[in-house]
């Protein structure tokens, strides 16, 4: 059985691993010692998608030239997931002190 983590193989051999007294612990020892366990997945983070279909709009304090504070206030929308709702939101407003193009 290909790529069958520790946990479903200790469920499917319980029985006869309860007969040669090898506990969960026992066996995922066992399974690291002769590198038999699945190495986990690579998480990664999703970034911002830009080549979406929705209308994007141009950076327009590139070139512009700061003067006064508060003359420029930038925000950001976050969108956060979680295992209760599909996702949620974040949005965020500052003052652009220093600003990084």
């Amino acid at each position: 059985m290909p790529k069958i983590g520790a946990g479903k193989l200790y469920y499917l051999l319980e029985d006869e691993l309860k007969q040669i007294r090898v506990g969960r612990d026992k066996l995922f020892k066992i399974l690291k010692a002769n590198g038999l366990l699945i190495k986990p997945k690579k998480k990664y983070h999703i970034t911002t998608n830009s080549h979406h279909r929705f209308r994007k709009h141009k950076n327009k304090i590139k070139d512009m030239e700061f003067i006064r504070p508060e003359q420029v206030w930038v925000s950001d929308i976050t969108f956060i997931g979680n295992r209760i709702f599909s996702f949620n939101y974040r949005c965020v407003f500052k003052k652009n002190c220093g600003l990084q193009c």
